[in-house]
Protein backbone atom coordinates (compact mmCIF):
# COMPACT_ATOMS: atom_id res chain seq x y z
CA UNK A 1 0.00 0.00 0.00
CA UNK A 2 1.47 3.62 -0.74
CA UNK A 3 2.14 5.96 1.67
CA UNK A 4 1.75 9.66 1.25
CA UNK A 5 5.41 10.94 0.24
CA UNK A 6 5.11 13.64 2.77
CA UNK A 7 4.60 11.81 5.53
CA UNK A 8 6.80 8.73 4.10
CA UNK A 9 10.19 11.02 4.37
CA UNK A 10 9.37 12.68 7.82
CA UNK A 11 11.31 11.33 10.74
CA UNK A 12 10.17 10.31 13.68
CA UNK A 13 10.17 11.66 17.33
CA UNK A 14 13.59 12.18 18.36
CA UNK A 15 12.36 11.60 21.80
CA UNK A 16 10.48 8.74 21.13
CA UNK A 17 12.88 7.05 18.93
CA UNK A 18 16.03 7.24 21.43
CA UNK A 19 13.59 6.18 24.29
CA UNK A 20 12.41 2.69 22.51
CA UNK A 21 15.98 1.98 23.55
CA UNK A 22 15.64 2.70 26.92
CA UNK A 23 11.93 -0.35 26.81
CA UNK A 24 13.35 -3.26 28.89
CA UNK A 25 16.66 -1.82 30.27
CA UNK A 26 17.44 -2.08 33.85
CA UNK A 27 18.36 -0.06 36.66
CA UNK A 28 18.06 3.36 34.45
CA UNK A 29 17.62 6.71 35.85
CA UNK A 30 15.17 8.48 33.12
CA UNK A 31 15.93 12.16 32.50
CA UNK A 32 14.31 12.17 29.51
CA UNK A 33 10.37 12.29 28.73
CA UNK A 34 8.73 15.95 29.65
CA UNK A 35 6.39 14.28 32.00
CA UNK A 36 5.98 15.44 35.61
CA UNK A 37 6.69 12.66 38.33
CA UNK A 38 3.94 14.29 40.60
CA UNK A 39 0.56 12.45 40.24
CA UNK A 40 -2.40 14.25 39.76
CA UNK A 41 -3.68 15.96 42.86
CA UNK A 42 -6.25 13.91 44.52
CA UNK A 43 -8.70 16.19 44.39
CA UNK A 44 -8.82 16.77 40.43
CA UNK A 45 -8.35 13.10 40.34
CA UNK A 46 -11.22 12.36 42.65
CA UNK A 47 -13.87 14.93 40.61
CA UNK A 48 -13.08 12.98 37.43
CA UNK A 49 -13.71 9.41 39.36
CA UNK A 50 -17.54 11.46 40.57
CA UNK A 51 -18.09 12.18 37.44
CA UNK A 52 -17.81 8.45 35.95
CA UNK A 53 -20.08 7.47 38.78
CA UNK A 54 -22.69 10.17 38.10
CA UNK A 55 -22.44 8.49 34.20
CA UNK A 56 -20.84 11.77 32.60
CA UNK A 57 -19.22 9.81 29.88
CA UNK A 58 -21.12 11.62 26.33
CA UNK A 59 -19.82 13.50 23.83
CA UNK A 60 -20.06 17.31 24.75
CA UNK A 61 -19.91 20.22 22.46
CA UNK A 62 -17.33 19.90 19.83
CA UNK A 63 -16.38 23.46 21.26
CA UNK A 64 -15.80 21.91 24.88
CA UNK A 65 -18.26 22.39 27.40
CA UNK A 66 -19.33 25.92 27.71
CA UNK A 67 -18.83 25.85 31.71
CA UNK A 68 -15.31 25.14 30.63
CA UNK A 69 -14.87 27.36 28.52
CA UNK A 70 -16.70 30.24 30.96
CA UNK A 71 -13.63 29.04 33.78
CA UNK A 72 -10.84 29.56 31.23
CA UNK A 73 -11.75 32.65 30.37
CA UNK A 74 -12.35 33.54 34.04
CA UNK A 75 -9.17 32.12 35.11
CA UNK A 76 -7.21 33.84 32.22
CA UNK A 77 -9.29 37.46 33.46
CA UNK A 78 -8.34 37.22 36.65
CA UNK A 79 -5.06 35.76 36.28
CA UNK A 80 -3.38 37.82 33.43
CA UNK A 81 -6.13 40.42 32.40
CA UNK A 82 -7.08 38.84 28.98
CA UNK A 83 -10.58 39.23 28.35
CA UNK A 84 -12.04 35.79 25.65
CA UNK A 85 -15.07 35.58 24.78
CA UNK A 86 -16.13 31.84 25.51
CA UNK A 87 -18.75 31.51 23.35
CA UNK A 88 -16.38 32.43 20.12
CA UNK A 89 -12.96 32.64 21.34
CA UNK A 90 -11.77 29.99 23.17
CA UNK A 91 -12.10 25.98 21.74
CA UNK A 92 -11.22 22.69 23.81
CA UNK A 93 -8.56 20.55 22.13
CA UNK A 94 -7.40 17.19 23.14
CA UNK A 95 -3.75 18.63 24.68
CA UNK A 96 -1.95 21.64 23.70
CA UNK A 97 -0.72 19.54 20.09
CA UNK A 98 -3.89 19.22 18.50
CA UNK A 99 -4.37 22.85 19.56
CA UNK A 100 -0.92 23.95 17.81
CA UNK A 101 -1.33 21.44 14.74
CA UNK A 102 -5.71 22.97 14.14
CA UNK A 103 -3.81 26.81 14.43
CA UNK A 104 -1.11 25.93 12.09
CA UNK A 105 -3.74 23.88 9.59
CA UNK A 106 -6.60 26.69 9.82
CA UNK A 107 -3.99 29.40 9.10
CA UNK A 108 -0.93 28.45 6.90
CA UNK A 109 -1.26 28.42 2.94
CA UNK A 110 1.30 25.95 1.06
CA UNK A 111 4.50 27.68 0.77
CA UNK A 112 3.86 29.92 4.01
CA UNK A 113 7.31 29.98 5.84
CA UNK A 114 6.71 30.12 9.53
CA UNK A 115 10.24 31.14 11.99
CA UNK A 116 10.58 28.49 14.18
CA UNK A 117 13.52 29.32 17.15
CA UNK A 118 15.80 26.42 17.27
CA UNK A 119 16.14 24.30 19.86
CA UNK A 120 12.76 23.69 18.75
CA UNK A 121 10.23 21.13 20.49
CA UNK A 122 9.73 18.07 17.91
CA UNK A 123 6.58 18.63 17.07
CA UNK A 124 6.71 22.34 15.37
CA UNK A 125 8.41 21.63 12.05
CA UNK A 126 6.40 18.33 11.40
CA UNK A 127 3.15 20.18 11.92
CA UNK A 128 3.93 22.96 10.07
CA UNK A 129 5.20 20.94 7.27
CA UNK A 130 2.26 18.46 7.55
CA UNK A 131 -0.02 22.18 7.28
CA UNK A 132 1.95 22.69 4.11
CA UNK A 133 3.87 25.63 5.08
CA UNK A 134 8.12 25.23 5.63
CA UNK A 135 9.13 25.76 8.93
CA UNK A 136 12.39 28.00 8.92
CA UNK A 137 14.63 27.73 12.07
CA UNK A 138 15.86 30.51 14.04
CA UNK A 139 19.05 29.44 15.63
CA UNK A 140 19.19 30.63 18.99
CA UNK A 141 23.06 30.90 21.47
CA UNK A 142 23.60 29.85 25.01
CA UNK A 143 25.41 32.75 25.74
CA UNK A 144 22.22 34.46 24.36
CA UNK A 145 19.81 32.26 26.89
CA UNK A 146 18.59 30.82 23.53
CA UNK A 147 15.94 33.19 23.08
CA UNK A 148 15.62 34.98 19.66
CA UNK A 149 16.09 38.96 19.63
CA UNK A 150 14.21 41.74 17.96
CA UNK A 151 17.50 42.20 15.74
CA UNK A 152 17.03 38.83 14.50
CA UNK A 153 13.18 38.47 13.86
CA UNK A 154 13.95 41.58 11.38
CA UNK A 155 16.76 40.24 9.78
CA UNK A 156 14.79 36.50 9.33
CA UNK A 157 12.09 38.59 7.96
CA UNK A 158 14.19 40.62 5.19
CA UNK A 159 15.73 37.02 4.05
CA UNK A 160 12.82 34.90 4.37
CA UNK A 161 9.79 36.90 4.08
CA UNK A 162 7.67 34.66 6.84
CA UNK A 163 3.91 35.21 7.19
CA UNK A 164 4.20 33.62 11.29
CA UNK A 165 6.18 32.88 14.42
CA UNK A 166 6.32 29.66 16.25
CA UNK A 167 6.58 31.01 20.41
CA UNK A 168 7.33 28.81 23.31
CA UNK A 169 8.05 30.35 26.21
CA UNK A 170 9.17 28.54 28.94
CA UNK A 171 10.70 26.30 26.73
CA UNK A 172 11.35 22.88 25.77
CA UNK A 173 13.78 21.97 25.60
CA UNK A 174 16.02 24.63 27.16
CA UNK A 175 13.52 26.02 29.66
CA UNK A 176 14.46 29.47 28.54
CA UNK A 177 11.72 32.32 29.05
CA UNK A 178 11.21 36.00 28.42
CA UNK A 179 10.47 38.70 30.67
CA UNK A 180 8.01 41.52 30.34
CA UNK A 181 10.63 44.14 28.63
CA UNK A 182 11.81 41.77 26.30
CA UNK A 183 8.69 40.55 24.84
CA UNK A 184 7.67 44.00 24.67
CA UNK A 185 10.73 44.34 22.16
CA UNK A 186 9.45 41.42 20.41
CA UNK A 187 5.90 42.30 20.05
CA UNK A 188 7.30 45.38 18.71
CA UNK A 189 9.21 43.43 15.91
CA UNK A 190 6.49 41.09 15.22
CA UNK A 191 3.43 44.09 14.86
CA UNK A 192 5.88 45.27 12.40
CA UNK A 193 6.05 42.82 10.18
CA UNK A 194 2.36 41.79 10.47
CA UNK A 195 2.92 38.08 11.90
CA UNK A 196 0.52 35.59 13.11
CA UNK A 197 1.91 34.16 16.13
CA UNK A 198 1.64 30.89 17.70
CA UNK A 199 1.99 31.49 20.82
CA UNK A 200 2.60 28.01 23.26
CA UNK A 201 2.56 28.81 26.92
CA UNK A 202 2.00 25.00 28.14
CA UNK A 203 4.85 25.76 31.21
CA UNK A 204 3.37 29.29 32.03
CA UNK A 205 2.79 28.25 35.50
CA UNK A 206 6.58 26.93 35.89
CA UNK A 207 8.07 30.19 35.67
CA UNK A 208 10.62 30.68 38.28
CA UNK A 209 12.43 34.21 38.58
CA UNK A 210 10.05 36.26 37.15
CA UNK A 211 6.02 36.67 36.80
CA UNK A 212 5.42 35.13 33.57
CA UNK A 213 3.51 36.91 30.94
CA UNK A 214 1.23 35.92 27.80
CA UNK A 215 1.62 37.28 24.71
CA UNK A 216 -1.76 38.43 24.29
CA UNK A 217 -1.53 40.96 27.38
CA UNK A 218 0.82 43.24 24.69
CA UNK A 219 -0.78 46.38 23.01
CA UNK A 220 -1.79 45.11 19.47
CA UNK A 221 -1.11 41.08 19.96
CA UNK A 222 -4.53 39.92 20.51
CA UNK A 223 -5.52 40.23 17.03
CA UNK A 224 -2.50 38.10 15.97
CA UNK A 225 -1.70 35.73 18.79
CA UNK A 226 -3.10 31.78 19.00
CA UNK A 227 -2.45 31.64 22.51
CA UNK A 228 -1.79 27.80 23.18
CA UNK A 229 -2.17 26.01 26.79
CA UNK A 230 -3.38 23.83 29.01
CA UNK A 231 -3.21 21.86 32.32
CA UNK A 232 -0.57 18.88 31.08
CA UNK A 233 2.40 20.16 32.97
CA UNK A 234 1.68 23.02 35.17
CA UNK A 235 -1.29 20.32 37.08
CA UNK A 236 0.36 16.85 36.72
CA UNK A 237 -2.48 16.22 34.18
CA UNK A 238 -0.61 14.99 31.21
CA UNK A 239 -2.93 11.58 30.40
CA UNK A 240 -5.91 13.56 30.63
CA UNK A 241 -4.88 15.06 27.12
CA UNK A 242 -6.42 18.08 27.98
CA UNK A 243 -5.54 21.71 26.49
CA UNK A 244 -7.06 24.94 24.74
CA UNK A 245 -6.71 27.70 22.01
CA UNK A 246 -7.74 31.22 22.75
CA UNK A 247 -7.63 33.71 19.33
CA UNK A 248 -9.86 35.68 17.32
CA UNK A 249 -13.20 34.47 16.55
CA UNK A 250 -12.38 33.47 12.87
CA UNK A 251 -9.64 31.84 13.34
CA UNK A 252 -11.12 29.70 16.50
CA UNK A 253 -14.08 29.08 14.12
CA UNK A 254 -12.03 27.55 11.66
CA UNK A 255 -9.88 25.39 14.16
CA UNK A 256 -13.24 23.89 15.13
CA UNK A 257 -14.37 22.89 11.40
CA UNK A 258 -11.27 21.06 11.42
CA UNK A 259 -11.63 19.77 14.60
CA UNK A 260 -15.02 18.66 14.53
CA UNK A 261 -14.38 16.21 11.69
CA UNK A 262 -11.42 14.24 13.39
CA UNK A 263 -11.24 14.60 17.49
CA UNK A 264 -14.86 15.80 17.81
CA UNK A 265 -14.03 16.75 21.35
CA UNK A 266 -12.15 16.26 24.05
CA UNK A 267 -13.08 13.62 26.37
CA UNK A 268 -15.83 14.68 28.99
CA UNK A 269 -14.26 13.59 32.20
CA UNK A 270 -11.00 15.47 31.16
CA UNK A 271 -12.76 18.53 30.77
CA UNK A 272 -14.78 18.50 33.80
CA UNK A 273 -11.19 17.71 36.10
CA UNK A 274 -9.99 20.45 34.62
CA UNK A 275 -12.58 22.61 35.91
CA UNK A 276 -11.64 21.45 39.16
CA UNK A 277 -8.09 21.84 38.53
CA UNK A 278 -8.87 25.33 37.64
CA UNK A 279 -11.04 26.23 40.20
CA UNK A 280 -8.76 25.03 42.83
CA UNK A 281 -5.53 23.15 42.12
CA UNK A 282 -3.11 26.36 42.73
CA UNK A 283 -2.02 25.60 45.71
CA UNK A 284 -1.26 22.02 44.42
CA UNK A 285 1.09 23.71 41.51
CA UNK A 286 2.94 26.23 43.60
CA UNK A 287 4.09 23.13 46.20
CA UNK A 288 5.11 21.50 42.72
CA UNK A 289 6.66 24.85 41.94
CA UNK A 290 8.71 25.14 44.98
CA UNK A 291 10.09 21.16 44.86
CA UNK A 292 10.95 22.03 40.61
CA UNK A 293 13.01 24.94 41.79
CA UNK A 294 15.14 22.64 44.26
CA UNK A 295 15.97 20.74 42.14
CA UNK A 296 16.81 23.00 39.39
CA UNK A 297 19.37 24.83 41.71
CA UNK A 298 21.01 21.04 42.12
CA UNK A 299 21.43 20.24 38.67
CA UNK A 300 22.25 23.08 36.95
CA UNK A 301 25.57 24.00 39.72
CA UNK A 302 26.40 20.26 39.79
CA UNK A 303 26.39 20.04 35.68
CA UNK A 304 28.42 22.91 35.55
CA UNK A 305 31.04 21.92 38.74
CA UNK A 306 31.80 18.66 36.52
CA UNK A 307 32.39 21.20 33.61
CA UNK A 308 29.48 20.55 31.66
CA UNK A 309 28.81 24.22 30.92
CA UNK A 310 24.65 25.08 32.07
CA UNK A 311 22.54 27.92 31.72
CA UNK A 312 19.74 28.93 34.32
CA UNK A 313 16.74 27.83 33.02
CA UNK A 314 14.20 30.47 33.67
CA UNK A 315 11.01 27.62 33.70
CA UNK A 316 9.57 24.24 32.77
CA UNK A 317 11.36 21.54 34.12
CA UNK A 318 14.67 20.80 32.17
CA UNK A 319 18.26 21.20 32.15
CA UNK A 320 20.13 21.83 28.46
CA UNK A 321 24.13 21.43 29.00
CA UNK A 322 26.51 21.51 26.89
CA UNK A 323 28.49 18.40 26.30
CA UNK A 324 30.81 20.16 23.68
CA UNK A 325 34.17 19.83 25.74
CA UNK A 326 33.85 16.19 25.89
CA UNK A 327 34.14 15.98 21.75
CA UNK A 328 31.56 13.72 21.35
CA UNK A 329 28.21 13.96 19.18
CA UNK A 330 24.66 14.20 21.38
CA UNK A 331 23.76 10.91 20.22
CA UNK A 332 27.00 8.49 20.75
CA UNK A 333 26.72 10.59 24.46
CA UNK A 334 23.49 9.70 25.25
CA UNK A 335 23.60 6.14 23.88
CA UNK A 336 26.73 5.49 25.79
CA UNK A 337 25.34 7.17 28.55
CA UNK A 338 22.42 5.04 29.06
CA UNK A 339 24.67 1.73 27.79
CA UNK A 340 27.26 2.39 30.43
CA UNK A 341 25.78 4.05 33.61
CA UNK A 342 21.90 3.38 32.55
CA UNK A 343 20.93 7.28 32.90
CA UNK A 344 18.86 8.19 30.29
CA UNK A 345 18.91 11.70 28.63
CA UNK A 346 17.80 12.99 25.09
CA UNK A 347 20.35 14.02 22.30
CA UNK A 348 20.30 17.93 21.47
CA UNK A 349 20.26 16.46 17.96
CA UNK A 350 16.95 15.66 18.38
CA UNK A 351 15.78 19.61 18.76
CA UNK A 352 17.19 20.77 15.58
CA UNK A 353 20.54 20.94 13.59
CA UNK A 354 22.11 23.68 16.18
CA UNK A 355 20.97 22.06 19.47
CA UNK A 356 23.87 19.76 18.70
CA UNK A 357 26.75 19.54 21.14
CA UNK A 358 23.76 20.09 24.08
CA UNK A 359 21.69 17.39 25.99
CA UNK A 360 18.35 17.62 27.29
CA UNK A 361 17.74 16.47 31.21
CA UNK A 362 14.44 16.81 32.70
CA UNK A 363 14.49 17.46 36.55
CA UNK A 364 10.81 16.02 36.80
CA UNK A 365 12.26 13.26 38.91
CA UNK A 366 12.85 12.74 42.84
CA UNK A 367 15.24 13.96 44.35
CA UNK A 368 17.19 10.77 45.00
CA UNK A 369 17.13 9.95 41.24
CA UNK A 370 18.62 13.17 40.31
CA UNK A 371 21.64 12.91 42.99
CA UNK A 372 22.18 9.14 41.96
CA UNK A 373 21.95 10.23 37.95
CA UNK A 374 24.54 13.04 38.57
CA UNK A 375 26.81 10.41 40.69
CA UNK A 376 26.67 8.53 37.40
CA UNK A 377 27.41 10.76 34.97
CA UNK A 378 30.72 11.98 37.03
CA UNK A 379 31.25 8.42 36.59
CA UNK A 380 30.95 8.49 33.14
CA UNK A 381 32.60 11.45 32.36
CA UNK A 382 35.48 10.10 34.81
CA UNK A 383 36.15 7.40 32.22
Amino acid sequence: MRIAKKVEEMAPSGIRAFFDLVLGMQDVISLGVGEPDFVTPWHIREKAIYCLEKGYTSYTSNKGMPELRRTIANYLHKRHGISYDPEEEILITVGVSEAMDLAARATIEPGDRILVPEPWYVMYGPIIDLAGGKPVFLTTKLEHGFKITPRQLDEAVRKYKPTGLVLNYPSNPTGASYTKAELQELCQAIERHDLVVYSDEIYDELTYDFEHTPLPTFKGMRKRVIYLNGVSKSFAMTGFRLGWACGPAKVIGAMTKIHQYTMLCAPIVSQMATMEALKSGFKDVLDMKREYMRRRRFMVDALNAMGLVCHNPEGAFYVFPSIQSIRQPSLEFAKDLLKKKRVAVVPGVAFGESAEGFVRMSYASSFENLKEAIVRIKSYLGT
